[in-house]
């Protein structure tokens, strides 16, 4: 079973007025929606399950345009890829990492498999992504 790796309600524990805390990894990617949105007509639902989890699909496809949050699903998981400073091949499948969102609507990380575990116990994962109407981008920070 994956872990899910969000927001913590409290960030770190306080030492001494300072926040014990240290950035172990930091990836971003950005990602061109029309790029994306050639794949999704070429490929199909289907397909994009390759890359994309049952319920990342779920959410996206449900959208008018889907293209421009699978965009920013993919580039997520690149990002992550790029906080390990290993690349998604050697440390796990595309599909290892899944974004959701938590009860707040704020996405998170969802992180099982081999990708799981590259990550180091107590290891947080913040993200956050974007979108306009070109481009889609997502910065990971990996902290403990």
């Amino acid at each position: 079973m994956g872990r899910c790796l969000g927001r913590p309600a409290v960030a770190a524990a306080r030492t001494e007025g300072y926040i014990a805390a240290m950035i172990v990894g930091m990836g971003m990617d950005v990602v061109e929606i029309d790029r994306i949105r050639r794949l999704h007509q070429r490929w199909g639902a289907p397909r994009l399950g390759r890359v994309f989890t049952d319920g990342e699909l779920e959410y996206c496809l449900d959208r008018a345009d889907p293209a421009p949050s699978l965009a920013a699903r993919f580039a997520a998981k690149e990002a992550f890829y790029k906080a390990l400073g290993t690349g998604w091949g050697r440390a796990g499948a595309l599909r290892d990492v899944e974004v959701r969102r938590d009860a707040a609507g704020a996405p998170e990380l969802r992180v099982r498999g081999r990708a799981a575990g590259r990550l180091s116990d107590g290891v947080r994962v913040h993200l956050t992504l974007t979108h306009s109407a070109t481009v889609a981008g997502a910065v990971v920070i990996l902290e403990t």
